[in-house]
């Protein structure tokens, strides 16, 4: 309920009506005045309240008269009535229903009351009422009230002192309070101050509203009396304490900042009062050093005073927190008192309140950030904030140093001299306060043996302090070890809070701005307001050095894990503030402590060692001081979690992690993760540590740069406790998360960590080079993670990322390559995996950066990392060789970057990428990448490590031809798009467009290369590829060679097919004849190819026979480039080049590939096909069709759908040449050009060795000159119009030098036939062939061709001779065929009898049919075979076979039945006048020749032999002697002898008895003798001569008889009964029956025929006959009857004769 409420009103009336009947009851008695004054009060209070509205207003007006009453009561100084006064008083004062003057009067009135020392708590509280309830009491009553409230404090009571002393302070505070709601009024009412006249009245505060007024003069003397100085207003004051007042002055300061602020004249105070004043209370503390007072000194200085100097401490605190800004300069005075007291020379009592008001500026960043602005900013100003965070600093720093070091001050100490003090003495013994040294129970900092506790002092970011409150102590407390290192490090932590949290949001702010003006603004750069970063970086500037001193100090010192955690999260904030405000130096010190606290004591880190050297030498010196920076203590009293290898090129035993190592580590592991954006090339720092931390953790990389625990390769050096085992997989965690987090870092904080990553990853390369010890695969292993995490904008880190990996891959320590590598490819494969924005398809450039360093892979020379690449590039292939696009080229170089010099597993991963390339990705490649994949695959097939693969590869060839051949058009349109292009940048830039085998179309091309590769591949120095490439290159050009245009069909034929052939022909001519021992391994090599020049000769049988074949099959096409004829000469060339050179198989083959280019049958009118005409002269129809095959196995096929599209496709007609003449012309020429290449070959080959041939070059093999041979007739049907006489001498020589030619022994057995066969060989026969092809064309031919006939024969004959006359080769050995032991003769000739008796055959049968022919006459064709019969004639047994003879007769019996009456016909032309000597000479030397037959000739076949003479006698009876006119006489009389020989027996002794009947020849005889006698008596004699001849042997044979009968009488008689020798009974025989047969031609002949002579002789041979009758051999008696019985037809009466002899 309110006061002014009626209820409240009306029960204020009841009330003090009431209170007046009390007053006046009990004042009846004895103060009557009272009474009345009490009683007129009760009637004045109805008055009032009968006659007014606002009884409370009236009341107040008439108040002076309503208290009299009371005021009179309290004027008795009767307790009982003074207190029911005061509180009536008091009610009214609540009701604020009391006048100025009123109040005026109750303070008199309780004036009094207080000097009688009555009532004194009534009185206080009745004060306050008073002052508290209204604002009527101003001036002077205020004052009197106050001065009463003061004097109350000091009276003897002390509970009136405590109450009065609160009643104070509340007082002062309403005072002031007063003029604050005055402010508050007046706040709209601008005024105008009148002018200021300066300060020379101190009491001038005219200027003032009554409150203001009231509370300056009450401020101004509180400042008099702390002073001693007697007060201008509190006018009655009679003592004061300067504790009390410094107290009410820190209250006033501290509750109304604003009064002073607002008002000059406050502030004028504050700077002309207060401050002196502090600073002259503070003096005896500053003059005061502790031990400096000795007896000695002069003049003893005042010792400094706990509770002044805690308060005036408090004071400045106030001053400085509000008051900052007005008192600027004096600030700074007190800021440096304090620093020094908290020097170590000051009690320690002082000390702590110091460092508790530190504390206080301390969790006041924005105070701190003015001091920063107003001293260390401004030149030849105290650098106060600096000196602050340096005491503190030196201050905690000073703590450690331990008492027995005597009172050196730590201040005094130079930079880093720490380091030199004695080394500590508490190592793990018992510490101070008996706590042993590792099992601290208590938060404590322990440094070099001093142990000082951490208490807890204060919520952190509040500075509660203990000692500035304690304002009832007067004596100093003593301070618990370790509060003023609790309160300083607290300090220390809420410093570098405040601090780094206010700037961080202050940045915040900014950034927020500047995101905001960029995006109203896009254009315009946002420029931050510039003041704001200067006074940050001063404020970092300043404090860092001391901060850091400080921090490390009590890092190393600390023993409490909070503790511990606390200093890191102020090292890691300050590290973070300075990188984002680009304070290089600062960071990287922070940093610095951070990482040397993670890595165990005195470890060698050159990183830090070399950043702590750059610290120590700026020395940190402020105003004298010098700071440290602290190196870790060697001692530690710290649980040891980890033992492990320090990392370094050399091994020095052992390092120790402890628990706080570790706890560092995570700090830097969360530095890096939160702050990697600001921390720049303090990476390095950072990761070197870390590379350090993990190496001595013994964690090694895995999959994807992740580290895991692994153990170290150097043995069991790492030892790990339980408590790290479990920390090791979050650590190793957070590694990652460290690294992932890098996505979030700008671009340039990402170079610097790469960079970072780069250098670290150096020094291990360093490290690890000329050893193979584990190296720390750290950075490496970091790139990897970091280069994964940002894929996103790879391209920005992906040059200096995978350069450094490169050079990693070339490192010679195995370990670290292969890391490298690992690295490297894991990013070049997650590279391509990642969906980029765009897709790598569309960014082409993005595609060929991440490819690159897979291609720089193939420039290491270590297989390992060859194998790691190719292998990737097989993973590669597997996932993403469809989207390669652009990226093909570089897959492909690396595939294709083999060296023979790298393993062979190497190259089969290599090739295993290619297969895969070649089945699955040819269609998804760019075409212009397919003439690389044809390059590749030829490498592989060039490399010399792994025949497979060579072999393999050449097989991806032929699939990629079959692949180009499918894919035909969609190829050449992409080709030519892609050409067009090119030929205009080349145009534009005025080059010339530079391709491989430029004229010809792009498609053509790659064909071409396809060739070319193929090409190189026939030529490789193994045989098997040699091979296979040529059967592939062939194949090809076979199957799809109808793709290729015209133009470029030359260039095959030049570049490709005649190139090869040169090059195989030149390795050929060239190969090695060693012979080769063994194919490697257990591989026998067959003895046909057991030299290098016998593999070589198979390539080139191969190479020909392709070429040939394409010429073959593609001759009409290719007849119509213009330069065939010239194409066909350079393959003549070849041709006859191989079939001379000194090799058996390559001749042959090239004979093979010449006869099958000469199969190519020009097209013929239909009247005269080739083929009937080659059929009609017995060429096998095998050879008729060459166009029938077109590869191997591959049979092209030319179904009308094919052709169609090949002809489409071309756009050039494919069609056979017309049958015009102009190419009839030109095939000529083509078959000439064969023909003398024909010439050339049989020439050379058959061409006998000259000189001496000892050492036999070389001889052509039979199969080799039976193919030569064999070519002839086919050729011959094209050029036979123009073969002429001369040609058909050449064809002689080479027929008769072929079959000279001898054979080798070791061939004999497979070509010779066994001597009694009689069988040609096919060398043989195909010369027989030709010449039969040749008289059968002449036969058929023109008149003119018939003058070849005599060649012919000429030729045959000259094959007859062989028969007993072996051709010589050169002079050459042979051995006849039947004596050669095989093994002995090298060369053996060949039997030649069957081939003589053939050719024989064939002459008689060519005479047959040619006699008659004008040429055959005259050239005596008859006469040359009659000579050369004559010599097997003349042989007779002694011929080598004796077939041979009987064959050389039946013959000249043929030819003579046919050629005799050629002969009679034409002798008078005379042509015929030579041969009849010749014949007589044959018929002589076989009738009667010289050799004799053979020992073992049986009976039969000497009667055989004995018909076949008698079979000439016969001819000479029929054939010759009847036409004796026809007949040169010579001849005929030449006959006549012989005849007239052979009728005459003479014996040869050597027969047996039994024998001797038949060895006579009595047949023969008998024949001769009959032939004689029939032409000795036909009357066709014609000539004297001839009869006479034939007489005069008839006579010679009658003589004969006489002797040979006589002769056997005699010796009949002789021999008594002994029987005659044999051969004298045979030849009596032989005689009677050659009488006998003389009677019987007697009987026969017209007697005119016979002369008288003969007559006589016959007569006379009778009697000596009858003589025989006495002989005893039955023999001679039956032939003796058979010679007589005739007689009886002669023995006539001689009537006639007599009659006839008268006549004659």
């Amino acid at each position: 309920m309110s006061t002014s409420s009626p209820e409240a009103v009306k029960k204020l009336l009841e009330n003090m009506q009431t209170d007046l009947r009390s007053l006046s009851m009990e004042c009846k008695k004895k103060f009557p005045p009272v009474k009345e004054a009490a009683e007129s009060g009760i009637v004045k209070i109805k008055t009032i309240a009968a006659r007014n509205t606002d009884i409370l207003a009236a009341l107040k007006e008439n108040s002076s008269e309503v208290v009299q009453p009371f005021l009179m009561g309290c004027g008795t100084k009767e307790p009982k009535i003074t207190q029911l006064c005061l509180a009536a008083i008091q009610r009214l004062m609540s009701h604020e229903v009391v006048s100025e003057a009123a109040a005026g009067n109750i303070i008199n009135m309780l004036w009094q009351l207080m000097e009688n020392s009555l009532e004194e708590l009534k009185l206080l509280q009745t004060v306050l009422v008073l002052l508290t309830t209204n604002t009527v009491v101003h001036d002077e009553v205020l004052s009197k009230a106050i001065v009463l409230c003061f004097r109350l404090h000091f009276t003897k009571d002390n509970i009136t002192n405590n109450t009065a002393a609160a009643t104070v302070r509340q007082v002062v505070t309403v005072v002031f309070e007063r003029m604050v709601a005055e402010d508050e009024r007046f706040k709209g009412i601008v005024e105008q101050p009148p002018p200021v006249q300066g300060n020379t009245n101190r009491r001038s505060v005219t200027t003032l509203r009554p409150s203001a007024k009231d509370a300056y003069m009450l401020f101004q003397d509180l400042c008099q009396l702390v002073n001693a100085d007697a007060p201008y207003w509190l006018v009655g004051m009679t003592e004061m304490t300067r504790t009390f007042g410094l107290e009410l002055l820190e209250s006033v300061l501290n509750d109304f900042p604003g009064v002073f602020l607002q008002h000059q004249e406050f502030s004028f105070l504050l700077k002309e009062r207060v401050c002196p004043l502090v600073i002259k209370l503070f003096s005896p503390n500053i003059k005061f050093r502790q031990g400096s007072c000795s007896a000695a000194s002069p003049a003893p200085v005042e010792k400094p005073y706990f509770p002044i100097c805690m308060r005036l401490l408090r004071v400045v605190s106030v001053l400085i927190k509000h008051f900052y800004s007005l008192l600027v300069t004096e600030c700074e005075i007190f800021l440096s008192l304090l620093v020094k007291f908290l020097d170590g020379e000051k009690p320690q009592w002082l000390r702590a309140v110091a460092v508790e008001s530190v504390h206080r500026l301390c969790v006041q960043p924005h105070l701190l950030r003015s001091f920063c602005q107003s001293y260390d900013m401004k030149q030849h100003s105290t650098k106060v904030f600096r000196d602050i965070v340096n005491a503190l600093g030196s201050f905690i720093q000073s703590l450690f140093i331990t008492p027995n070091l005597g009172n050196v001050s730590a201040v005094g100490a130079p930079a880093g001299g720490l380091g030199s003090g004695p080394p500590g003495t508490a190592q793990g013994g018992p510490g101070p306060g008996g706590v042993s040294g590792n099992l601290t129970t208590q938060a404590a900092f322990e440094y070099r043996g001093t142990w000082i506790p951490l208490m807890t002092v204060s919520v952190q970011g509040s500075a509660k302090a203990t000692y500035l409150e304690m304002l009832d102590k007067v004596e100093p407390p003593s301070i618990p070890e370790g509060y003023a290192m609790s309160v300083a490090f607290s300090a220390l932590l809420d410093l570098v809070r405040g601090i780094t949290t206010m700037i961080e949001r202050e940045l915040a702010t900014e950034e927020a701005a500047a995101a905001e003006s960029r995006e109203a603004q896009p254009g315009k750069e946002w420029q931050p307001p510039a003041g704001a970063h200067l006074v940050w970086e001063e404020m970092v500037s300043a404090c860092w050095c001391g901060l850091l001193a400080a921090l490390s100090l009590l890092l190393d010192a600390s023993t409490d894990e909070t503790a511990t955690e606390n200093i890191l999260k102020a090292e890691l904030t300050m590290a973070s503030l300075c990188g984002r405000l680009g304070l290089v130096t600062p960071r990287d010190a922070f940093i610095t402590a951070i990482c040397k606290a993670s890595l165990p004591p005195h470890y060698a880190l050159t990183v830090l060692s070399s950043n702590a050297a750059n610290l120590s030498s700026k020395a940190y010196s402020i105003q004298g001081q010098s700071v440290q920076i602290i190196s870790p203590s060697s001692e530690s009293h710290q649980q040891v979690v980890a033992v492990g290898q320090p990392l370094g090129a050399q091994p020095q035993g052992t390092v120790v992690l402890t628990a706080k190592n570790i706890q560092c580590m995570r700090t830097l592991l969360n530095l890096a993760h939160c702050h990697g954006a600001v921390l720049g090339t303090s990476w390095q720092l950072v990761l070197a540590t870390l590379q350090h931390l993990v190496w001595i953790l013994g964690l090694k990389p895995s999959v994807g740069g992740a580290l895991k625990p692994g153990r170290a390769v150097e043995g069991p050096s790492t030892v790990l406790t339980t408590a790290v085992m479990t920390d090791l997989p979050v650590i190793s965690n957070i590694l990652s998360r460290l690294f992932e987090s890098s996505q979030y870092l700008d671009d340039v904080s990402l170079h610097h960590l790469i960079n970072a990553l780069c250098s670290l990853s150096l020094e291990a390369m360093e490290m690890a080079y000329g050893n193979n010890k584990e190296p720390s695969l750290f950075a490496v292993a970091k790139l990897l993670e970091t280069g994964l995490v940002n894929m996103d904008r790879i391209e920005i880190l992906w040059r200096p990322l995978t350069g450094h990996l490169l050079e990693v891959c070339q490192h010679p320590n195995s370990r670290m390559r292969e890391w490298g590598a690992e690295a490297l490819t894991a990013l070049i494969k997650a590279g391509l995996d990642y969906k980029h924005e765009p897709p790598l398809g569309q960014n082409q450039r993005l595609q060929l950066l991440l490819l690159n360093p897979l291609k720089e892979l193939s420039n290491v020379l270590h297989a390992d990392i060859r194998q790691k690449q190719l292998e990737s590039v097989l993973q590669i292939l597997q996932s993403q060789g469809d989207s390669l696009g652009p990226g093909w080229p570089l897959v492909l170089g690396v595939i294709g970057a083999i060296r023979n010099d790298q393993g062979e597993s190497l190259i089969r991963t290599a090739f295993q990428c290619l297969q895969l390339v070649v089945t699955d990705f040819l269609p998804t490649m760019p075409c212009t990448c397919l003439q690389i994949v044809v390059d590749v695959a030829g490498s592989f097939g060039l490399q010399n490590q792994e025949l497979n693969i060579s072999l393999t590869s050449i097989g991806l060839l032929w699939n990629i031809s079959d692949y180009f051949f499918q894919r035909g058009e969609t190829i050449t349109k992409e080709l030519e798009r892609y050409e067009e292009a090119q030929v205009k940048q080349a145009r534009e830039r005025g080059e010339t467009l530079n391709r491989p085998f430029h004229p010809a179309p792009p498609f053509d091309c790659l064909w071409l290369c396809l060739y070319a590769k193929l090409g190189e591949l026939c030529v490789d120095p193994r045989p098997a590829v040699r091979k296979s490439a040529g059967q592939t290159l062939f194949s090809t050009i076979a199957a799809h060679g109808t793709l290729l245009q015209q133009p470029t069909w030359h260039i095959v034929v030049w570049k490709v097919l005649f190139h090869l052939l040169d090059c195989v022909r030149k390795s050929s001519t060239t190969a090695d004849k060693e012979k080769i021992e063994s194919g490697g391994g257990n591989i026998l090599i067959h003895h046909s190819r057991d030299t290098a020049e016998k593999q070589w000769a198979e390539t080139w049988v191969l190479t020909l026979a392709g070429v040939a074949r394409i010429f073959n099959t593609r001759r009409y096409f290719l007849q119509q480039l213009g330069d065939f004829f010239e194409a066909w000469e350079v393959l003549l060339n070849h041709i006859q080049s191989a079939a001379l050179s000194k090799n058996n198989e390559v001749s042959l083959a090239a004979l093979k590939s010449f006869q099958e280019i000469l199969q190519i049958v020009t097209p013929m009118k239909d009247s005269d096909r080739a083929g009937d005409a080659l059929a009609a002269i017995g060429v096998p129809p095998v050879l008729i069709d060459p166009l029938s095959a077109s590869g191997p196995g591959r049979p092209l096929v030319r179904s009308d759908s094919l052709v169609e599209r090949l002809t489409r496709y071309n756009g050039a007609e494919l069609q056979a040449p017309p049958p015009g003449e102009e190419s009839a012309l030109e095939d000529l020429a083509l078959w000439w050009s064969a023909w003398n290449t024909w010439y050339r070959t049989g020439t050379d080959s058959t061409r006998p060795p000259s000189g001496q041939t000892e050492k036999l070059s070389f001889i052509p093999s039979q199969p080799f000159l039976t193919a030569l041979i064999q070519i002839f007739p086919a050729l011959y049907q094209h050029i036979k119009g123009n073969f002429s006489m001369e040609d058909l001498k050449k064809l002689g020589v080479i027929l008769h030098g072929a079959v000279s030619v001898p054979i080798s022994s070791d061939a004999s057995p497979f070509i010779l036939p066994s001597y009694t066969e009689a069988v040609l060989t096919s060398l043989q026969e195909a010369v027989l062939t030709s010449l039969d092809v040749l008289q059968k064309a002449i036969c058929v031919g023109p008149e003119n061709l018939q003058v070849m006939y005599p060649a012919i024969f000429e030729q045959l004959l000259l094959f007859v001779e062989f028969s007993c006359k072996p051709p010589q080769y050169g002079r050459m050995e042979t051995k006849h065929v039947a004596n050669a032991k095989y093994n002995q003769a090298e060369w053996v000739a060949l039997n030649y009898v069957p081939f003589a008796e053939r050719s024989l055959e064939v002459v008689v049968d060519l005479y047959h049919k040619t006699a008659c022919h004008k040429a055959v006459i005259n050239a005596k064709v008859l006469q040359s075979i009659i000579k050369t019969l004559r010599m097997p004639l003349g042989l007779k047994y002694a011929c080598p076979s004796e077939s041979t003879w009987k064959l050389a007769v039946s013959s000249l019996l043929k030819v003579l039945s046919i050629g005799l009456p050629v002969a009679r016909q034409h002798s008078s032309s005379g042509k015929f006048d030579t041969m009849w000597p010749e014949l007589a000479n044959a018929f002589e030397d076989f009738l009667f020749t010289r050799s004799s037959p053979p020992d073992n000739l049986s009976i039969q076949e000497f009667q055989k032999n004995e018909a076949i003479d008698v079979e000439v006698v016969q001819l000479i009876s029929t054939e010759i002697l009847p036409f004796a006119n026809f007949i040169p006489k010579d001849f005929v009389g030449q006959v006549m002898a012989m005849l007239n020989k052979g009728s005459i027996h003479s014996q040869s002794p050597s027969f047996t008895e039994a024998e001797i009947d038949v060895r006579m020849r009595e047949g023969f005889s008998k024949v001769c003798f009959e032939t004689l006698l029939q032409f000795s008596f036909s009357n066709k004699a014609s000539t004297p001569q001839e009869g006479y001849i034939s007489r005069m042997a008839l006579s010679v044979l009658l003589k004969r008889s006489q002797d040979v009968l006589q002769r056997y009488v005699e010796d009949e008689r002789l021999s008594g009964r002994c029987p005659l020798p044999r051969q004298q009974v045979t030849e009596i025989i032989f005689v009677l029956k050659a009488i006998s047969t003389l009677m019987d031609s007697l009987k026969k002949t017209q007697p005119e025929n016979v002369d008288d002579n003969t007559w006589a002789q016959v007569i006379a041979l009778y009697p000596t006959l009858v003589e025989c009758i006495t002989c005893s051999s039955s023999e001679v008696s039956s032939a003796l009857k058979e010679a007589l019985g005739p007689f009886k037809d002669f023995m006539q009466p001689p009537m006639t004769r007599l009659v006839q002899n008268g006549d004659s």
